[in-house]
Parts: structure tokens; C-alpha cells; sequence
């Protein structure tokens, strides 16, 4: 048996209609596209924020915070009620929230406005995140990295197209009109994106025939009592913290290596090394998703981890070691980007894999919280830089973490899957505490 194929807890095959599914994936993408610019956007207004109320940029940054965290941290129980609500009234309810995030920050005159507009605004995200994942997974068993890591791509690169208007409105119009004007626009667009999204019914999308995959769907309870859950848990943790880590320090690292302001020229425009690089973040995030979830749809999931955690490894210490030559800092943050935004597409098909879909939204939720996990350790990396008196250190710290999850992919995840995979094929159907509709609207 080939356990780096996947398997899935899907119906028995019926002929189903590709249109449908596909409807509902391009539906999916969206409503990530309409909440990207909440966090994406946010740093085009922080300095009309500090200019127009004279706080400090750490203060207003808090806001930023405040929304991490929320959208990280609910997210087991956001995945408790899709599995209740299913799709459309979460997504519904998602994009009220994220339209009354901006509509309080554009009447917000204190900090704590701010604060609670990042607060709801994290709660939307969060929900729609989730609930997206949660839907490309039970529509696409036979394809589930292309299908999550094209929805996840929605997300990383949906404020591609409106950060140049939100940047001329802001600029034209001030701050609190944009915020208005967007927040209502983009909560508008997902409400009623919201009303075309449904779970599959059962028998309306089958096993792949190319696949391996298991007919039996895990409780919250019963996968969190598997070696498999909590080794994908580790290797979460130490993939994302080890680019987040990365990401974040860009900015100081750029300034230390001499290449912040550094002209790079590019015949058809010149721009700095960090903004040019800091929009490859944008591009790779985007292309990263779908690109490596293809591939795991078609050489397995383990394999696909390690080609992109080491990947990513080599890419930081090749930017800790070449990254004071502009041209090579550029090309290197790119390669590290590229081999990071692969993780949200990878672990969330793997789980769906393992432990089925049915309550797939309580189980990923769980494991989501190692982005929470990991944004605790960022900080670290400054703590790390002032004790040694470089960025080396930090470097060549998570580039360790991404070799050692690389390591784990190839040398413990197989042979986990494959028990994993043998126990599942023996065990009884998981014993439900209520019954549960088949489907959700």
C-alpha cells in the first residue's frame, strides 16, 4: 500500500457533475479574495492612522495582533459550529463581521476601537478561512491539494488586485472613507458569495480510483489520540514558525545586510530591494498553494514536504549567508516565500486524508493552532539577534526547524501514516454522540 496517497471518507461513487464542485471551489476562492485585504491591506493605513491620531506604531500594531490571534485561536471552535451550520451561514455570518470590522474602524478614535475592529475582524477571517478549507477538502477527495492550496492561494494573494485602489482611495480620500467604502464592499461581496456554497451530499463525490483512501471519518477525540495527529502538530509548528520567524524580521534583517534601500532596476521600473521583495511575498504566497498542493495530489503528501521544507531550509541559509548582495536577497526571499505558503495547503489535505472529512473543520481548527503556537515564538527571533549580535543566529535557528520537519516527513511520517492507515481499516465506524444531517446548506 502506498501511504503517501491519500485516502478520504467520501460516499460511495456516484457520477457527479465537475461543474458543481468546481462552482463551488471558484465560490470559495471568492470569499477568501473578499477577506484577504483585512490583513493583507492593514499596513497601508497604519501610518495615516498614527499621522491622523499621533499614537505610536506599536500601539496601533497591537490591533494586528489582537486580529492574529483571534482568527488563530477560535478557529476549534469556529470548526465545531461549520460542522453544525455547514458552509453558507458561516461563510454569511463571516462576511457580516469582516464588513463591520473596517465600518467600526472607519469610525474608530481611540485605540480600543481598533482594537475591537481587529477583534471581529479576526473572527470573520477566521470563519470564512476555515469554512472555505473545510468545503474544497469534502468536494475534492481525488484532488484535495490542488482544491485547498487554490482556496488557500485565494487568501494569500486575493489583496493582489485592490491593494493599488485602497492605496488611491486612501491617498484621494482619507483613511476612515476607505475603510467604509471597502469594508462594505467586501463583506457585501461574501455575503452573497455565502448563499452559493453547500457541503457535498452523501454519494455525491466519490474515492479516487488513482488513491488509497479510507472510508472512515475520525471524532475530534479519536484524532487527537493518534501518534499521526500530534507528529503533523510538531511538524506544523516548526515549518510555520520557522517562516513566520523569517517573514517578520525581514524588514531588520534587509537594514542590516545594507540592502533596504538598495535601487533595483528592472528596465521597465526601479524599486527597493525590501518592497520588491515584500511583493514577491505576495506572488510566491499565491502561486506556493496551489503549485505544491498539485504536486502532492500526484507524488503524495510526505514526499511534497520534504522537497519544500528543505527547500525552504537551504533558502534560509543561503539568505543568512548571500543575502547582503541585493540581487541575491531578492532571489533568496523569494525562494523561501515560495517554500512556505505550501504548509496551509499540505497539512489541512493531509488531515482531510487521515482522519476523513466529517468533522474535518473541529480537527483541522486543533492543528491551525500551531500558526498560533508559532506566532508566540517570532519574538524570539529578536531575543535571539540581541544576545548573539546578528541575524545569522536567527537564520540559521528556523532553517534547523525546517530541515528537522523535512527530516520527520521522510524518516517517522511514513511509517506513522502507514499504522495509521492499517488501524483504520479495522476499526469500527466512530460512534456519534447526536446524530448529524449527512449535509449542510
Amino acid at each position: 500500500m502506498n501511504t503517501s496517497k491519500t485516502m478520504a471518507a467520501v460516499g460511495p461513487g456516484k457520477d457527479y457533475s465537475e461543474s458543481r464542485r468546481w462552482l463551488q471551489l471558484v465560490v470559495g476562492v471568492v470569499c477568501m479574495v473578499a477577506t484577504a485585504n483585512i490583513q493583507y491591506a492593514w499596513t497601508l493605513f497604519v501610518p495615516e492612522i498614527q499621522e491622523t491620531f499621533g499614537w505610536e506604531r506599536a500601539s496601533i500594531q497591537i490591533a494586528f495582533t489582537i486580529f492574529v490571534l483571534v482568527q488563530t485561536w477560535l478557529a476549534p471552535i469556529e470548526g465545531f459550529f461549520i460542522d453544525k451550520l455547514g458552509p453558507r451561514l458561516m461563510v454569511a455570518f463571516g462576511a457580516l463581521f469582516i464588513g463591520a470590522a473596517w465600518v467600526i474602524n472607519s469610525q474608530a478614535t481611540s485605540l480600543m476601537g481598533f482594537y475591537l475592529g481587529a477583534a471581529i475582524g479576526g473572527i470573520g477571517v477566521g470563519s470564512i478561512y476555515a469554512t472555505c478549507i473545510n468545503n474544497a477538502l469534502k468536494w475534492f477527495p481525488d484532488r484535495r491539494g490542488l482544491a485547498v492550496g487554490l482556496t488557500a492561494g485565494g487568501y494569500g494573494a486575493g489583496s493582489a488586485a485592490t491593494i493599488l485602489p485602497i492605496a488611491a482611495m486612501i491617498e484621494t480620500s482619507g483613511f476612515q472613507e476607505t475603510f467604509f467604502f471597502f469594508g462594505l464592499l467586501q463583506g457585501g461581496l461574501a455575503f452573497v458569495a455565502a448563499w452559493f456554497l453547500r457541503s457535498p451530499k452523501v454519494g455525491e463525490v466519490k474515492a479516487s480510483s488513482k488513491l488509497n483512501q479510507s472510508r472512515r471519518d475520525y471524532t475530534l477525540g479519536e484524532a487527537m489520540s493518534t501518534k499521526l495527529f500530534w507528529l503533523m502538530f510538531l511538524m506544523f509548528i516548526c515549518v510555520v514558525t520557522g517562516g513566520m520567524m523569517a517573514v517578520a524580521q525581514l524588514g531588520v534583517i534587509a537594514q542590516d545586510l545594507g540592502v533596504k534601500e538598495f535601487q533595483v532596476d528592472l528596465y521597465f521600473f526601479v524599486m527597493a530591494a525590501l518592497p520588491l521583495a515584500l511583493m514577491l511575498d505576495r506572488v510566491m504566497n499565491g502561486i506556493s498553494r496551489p503549485l505544491f498542493g498539485w504536486i502532492s495530489d500526484h507524488i503524495g503528501r510526505e514526499k511534497t514536504m520534504v522537497i519544500a521544507f528543505t527547500l525552504e531550509g537551504i533558502g534560509i541559509i543561503a539568505l543568512g549567508a548571500f543575502g547582503h548582495n541585493p540581487w541575491a536577497f531578492l532571489i533568496l526571499s523569494g525562494v523561501v516565500f515560495l517554500a512556505w505558503g505550501e504548509v496551509y495547503s499540505l497539512f489541512s489535505a493531509l488531515a482531510g486524508d487521515a482522519f476523513g472529512t466529517k468533522h474535518i473543520g473541529k480537527i483541522y481548527g486543533v492543528l491551525y493552532t500551531a500558526k498560533g503556537i508559532g506566532a508566540l515564538f517570532v519574538p524570539v527571533g529578536n531575543l535571539l539577534m540581541e544576545a548573539t549580535g546578528t541575524w545569522s543566529t536567527v537564520l540559521y535557528t528556523v532553517a534547523a526547524m525546517d530541515l528537522f520537519a523535512a527530516f520527520l516527513a521522510i524518516a517517522v511520517l511514513p511509517k506513522v501514516l502507514k499504522a495509521h492507515v492499517v488501524r483504520s481499516a479495522t476499526m469500527p465506524p466512530a460512534v456519534e454522540k447526536t446524530a448529524t444531517a449527512s449535509a449542510h446548506a
